[in-house]
């Protein structure tokens, strides 16, 4: 039997507030990775669905000038854009063929990109793209600090980044992403040098 190829998609977004509900997403940023080799990466920065609240703190924390937001691309258009860019590499028709989701802090994206394709017409979401079994480097951290491993005044991806360090143009999707690909490679290491398979 042969070892399936596992793919890995890397993802990240800034938005316009906390509640995926409510708020909307303003960039969004993903790399697909197949064999441990990125293939592809997407960064598209784009205006909120309509309908969406913007906290003005918010974007005070993702640097956007509110101004500057309103000539961005529709986000109905970034969405579609998105959905080709998951199309190209994963078969979303195919139970065996899906990814792992991969972020820092994952669950928040998740719901915010979840709710996003399916506020523009996806009724399945990301579930069409992704195996739900989440590669996210902040539980091992929270475990290796009660376990005396790793001690830092928060675990903030910023904070996080520059203890191991890594770098970090905070709050820009992309380079969230990138940085936690990172890391991830860096806890990888570690487990593997400690025997652990």
């Amino acid at each position: 039997m042969t070892q399936q190829i596992k793919k890995v998609l890397y993802m990240d977004v800034e938005t316009t507030g906390t509640d995926a509900n409510m708020h909307g997403i303003i960039q969004l940023a993903a790399l697909m990775e197949i064999g441990g080799v990125v293939v592809e990466s997407f960064n598209l920065k784009f205006q909120p669905h309509s309908g969406a609240a913007i906290n003005p703190e918010a974007m005070k924390v993702n640097g956007t000038d509110p101004e500057e937001l309103k000539t961005r691309i529709s986000s109905y258009e970034a969405c579609k854009l998105f959905q080709n860019f998951l199309d190209r590499h994963i078969a979303k028709y195919n139970r065996e063929d899906k990814a792992y989701p991969a972020g820092y802090n994952l669950s928040f994206d998740l719901q915010f990109i979840d709710t996003w394709l399916r506020h523009h017409g996806n009724k399945y979401g990301t579930g069409s793209y992704q195996n739900w079994r989440m590669l996210d480097p902040l539980p091992i951290l929270r475990i290796w600090d009660y376990l005396g491993k790793l001690s830092l005044p928060d675990y903030k991806l910023q904070t996080v980044c520059e203890a191991f360090g890594i770098e970090l143009d905070a709050h820009d999707a992309l380079s969230d992403i990138t940085a936690t690909r990172t890391l991830l490679g860096l806890i990888f290491d570690t487990q593997k040098s400690a025997g652990c398979r």
